[in-house]
Formats: C-alpha cells, structure tokens, sequence
C-alpha cells in the first residue's frame, strides 16, 4: 500500500498532466505495488494451507494480529490505483473488473479485522501502540477509494448502496479512531517515548487524518450525481471537515518527525516499521490535493507537492533498505537466542 499510494498521488498532483512522463511513471510504480501484492498473497497462501498452525498463532498474537489491517489497506489501495492509473495500460473495463475485485477483499478482511482484532487485543491485555490503529483504519481506506467505483455501477440501487456504505464506514473508522487514540497515544506522550524499534509507528496517527479528508472529498466529488445533494454543498462540507483535519494532521507530522529524529540520534536502526513513513503521509498528499480541487487555492496545491516529495524520498529510503535486507538475510532471520537458552527444536506442521 505504501507504494501504491506513491503511484496514485502522483498522478493526483496539481498540473501533473502537464508533466511528461509522470503519468507514465506512476502507472509503473502503481504496478509494481501489483506485483508485490500478488507475491506476498502467493507466499502467504502456502502458508495457510501447510502451517496452519503457525498461521492461527500469529493472527492470535497481539503483536502481529494488527497487521491484518495491511493487508485489507493493501487490497483496497491497489485496487483504487488500478482504476487511477492502471486503466491507462490494462483498460478501463479490466481497471472496472480488478478494482470491483481487490476492493469487495478488501473491505471484507478490513471489516472483519476492525472488530476481530481490537477485541483480541483488549481480551488479551496487550500493551497499547500506534499500530493498534491499523485494523480500524482499514474501512476508512474503503471510504476513501469505493467512490472510485460509484460512476461505474447501475444508476440508482447500486450507486447510492455503494455510497452510503462508504459513509457508513467513514464514520465506523472515524469515531473508532477517535476512541482508540488516547488509549494508544498514552504511552508515548504520558509515559515517555515508545521503543526506538516502534518510534516511526507514531505516523500511523496520520493514517486516519488524510484518509478521511480524501473520502471527504471523493465523496463530494461523486454525491451530486447519486444523491439529491448540491455539489457546492458537497463540496463545503468536504473542506469544512478536512481544513481542521489537516492542520492537525501538519502538526502531528511535525511532532512525530521530530520524535523519529531523536530516536535516530539515539541509536534507532532500520526495521519494518520504517514502512510508516510511507503510506499515512500519501494519504496526507491526497488529502492536500483534495482540499486544492475544492478550494482552489494554490497553497493546498503547493503542500500536496511539498508532501509528495517527502513520501517519495521516503519510499525511496526504506525500500532501498528492504531490498538490502531481503538480499543480505538479515530481514528474514529469526530473533537470535538469549544467552543460555535452550536450542530450538524444527518441528513439522501441518
């Protein structure tokens, strides 16, 4: 998802049909993230099938369980960049049928995994971090890129089905978020800073503010035409909701680099939480550039290209590590033995 949102803000830029070749190269990126999406499916697929076991134990570990927010974000955003700039190469009726696809997944393991997971959590006691707002931002993700798909369904029934079901889930994510952040922001404001391993998950907080303002508006970009609802109308509430959201969410992104900073000053080394730094500010960027086509002021058009730069510098730096740690083994050992420890025993599952 952190790459495919790199695809499909870019080609969401002010004046970005004015750039040759931009297009082009987001389309790429947008089928890269494609094509790793469908390897870790392949990868995983055995797993479930040959380790079940295994497979059982981590969706009920409070430390992986969160993930599964991933993969239902991972589904959704590859599908909505399918139908922003993957038409270009597969066509729009393929964009139409592989979106319709990725995007029921999606929503279906990200609405499970919003109520499945935070019960697991609270049941098991677990200690409260940002990740825990991967599953209940999951829908908000769904809100955001089903109105993508709203033009292309039966008018009437259908259109205004898919819709609501987008605020319908807009506000699920929303109010949980809003329940949940104070639970998980205790320990890094109350308490002192997260581990340094965890610090970069203080992004994920931007997760929620820009993805909202993008279903914000792409709500108000679709409505006029399903629901009995002006589109200036629409379009005020899109920007009443998102300006204050955003100006929090420039806040919160200031404070969490600056946290991440001195975590590295401290000794943070890479690890796959750098991911954070990826997909929740390219939310922001096409929560700026949202705020820009509703309001038409230029300094919306300015931030969404000053907030790209940064996603893509910062994709561009942790996935330059990933390859490296993949290539070298580091990323794909296992947690070295405390001293003294038993040695561990392979066992065959099934």
């Amino acid at each position: 998802m952190g790459t495919a949102i790199v695809g499909t803000a870019g080609a969401g830029l002010p004046g970005a049909d004015g750039v040759p070749g931009l297009r082009t190269v987001c389309t790429a990126v947008w089928a890269l993230s494609l094509a790793l999406l469908l390897t870790l499916l392949c990868a995983r697929a055995p797993h479930w099938v040959h380790h079940r076991d295994q497979a059982r134990a981590h969706l009920a570990d409070p430390a992986t369980a969160p993930f599964y927010g991933c993969l239902a974000m991972a589904l959704t955003a590859v599908g909505g960049g399918t139908l922003v700039v993957g038409r270009d190469w597969i066509g729009v009726p393929a964009a139409v049928a592989l979106d319709a696809a990725l995007f029921t997944a999606g929503t279906v393991v990200g609405l499970v995994a919003a109520v499945a997971v935070p019960y697991l959590l609270v049941v098991r006691g677990a200690a409260p971090s940002p990740v825990w707002l991967l599953p209940v931002v999951a829908p908000m993700v769904s809100a955001a890129l089903g109105p993508l798909l709203v033009p292309h369904l039966p008018p009437g029934q259908a259109q205004r089905a898919l819709l609501f079901a987008c605020l319908a889930m807009f506000g699920m994510s929303l109010l949980s978020t809003l329940v949940m952040l104070p639970v998980v922001l205790a320990r890094p404001l109350a308490r002192g800073t997260l581990p340094l391993a965890l610090t970069p998950t203080l992004f994920l907080v931007l997760g929620p503010l820009g993805q909202s303002t993008t279903a914000a508006g792409n709500v108000a970009d679709v409505a006029p035409g399903v629901v009995p609802v002006a589109h200036a109308s629409a379009a005020d509430a899109a920007v009443l909701y998102g300006v204050p959201v955003m100006g929090f969410a420039l806040l919160w992104l200031a404070l969490a680099g600056a946290l991440v900073v001195r975590a590295r000053h401290r000794g943070m080394g890479f690890a796959m939480t750098w991911w954070a730094f990826t997909f929740p500010v390219g939310t922001c960027v096409t929560g700026a550039e949202s705020l820009g086509r509703h309001t038409g002021l230029t300094a919306f058009g300015v931030l969404a290209v000053a907030l790209y730069v940064l996603l893509v510098a910062a994709w561009a730096g942790v996935g330059v590590r990933t390859v490296r740690g993949l290539v070298s083994g580091e990323l794909l050992a296992g947690p070295r033995p405390a001293s003294g420890a038993p040695r561990p025993v392979t066992v065959r599952t099934r």
